[in-house]
């Protein structure tokens, strides 16, 4: 199985099956992902935390790698997430890349960038017009 195989195997058992065991299986015990939390490197069980409240804070979940590279060790990965709002079904979308290094056939270190805010503002947790106040220097509220 290809390393991008074993990415798009692992996102889909996770943020779909929610099968969490599935974080053991692809990361390193000592794997340390960026780009998740702010200023912060998270490991393996940060890792099951962060996809279990993401999991659940949308109805039918679907993932799909829009774009993969692999080149030797590394995989890069243009990432599109749907699903429905919670609160009334309305559809939500985000983009986000992951950008990982493997040993054999695990993680053992991560870049993500995911489009938070995003996410945020189209499950109303955030105002509509968030960037545009960040981008004035206004306080988001």
């Amino acid at each position: 199985m290809s390393k991008a195989e074993l990415l798009e195997r692992w996102y889909t058992r996770v943020y779909i099956d929610g099968d969490l065991d599935a974080v053991d299986e692809l990361f390193t015990e000592t794997v340390q992902a960026r780009g998740l939390l702010a200023d912060m490197q998270v490991g393996p069980e940060d890792i099951r935390v962060f996809a279990m409240a993401l999991v659940n804070l949308v109805d039918a979940p679907n993932l799909r790698l829009v774009k993969i590279v692999e080149s030797g060790d590394w995989v890069a990965a243009l990432i599109e997430a749907e699903g429905k709002r919670l609160s009334d079904g309305a559809p939500v979308r985000v983009m986000g890349q992951l950008l990982a290094r493997f040993e054999g056939d695990r993680v053992s270190e991560a870049y993500n960038s995911f489009d938070f805010m995003a996410l945020f503002q189209q499950l109303g947790l955030l105002p509509e017009d968030a960037l545009v106040l960040g981008m004035t220097g206004q306080k988001i509220a």
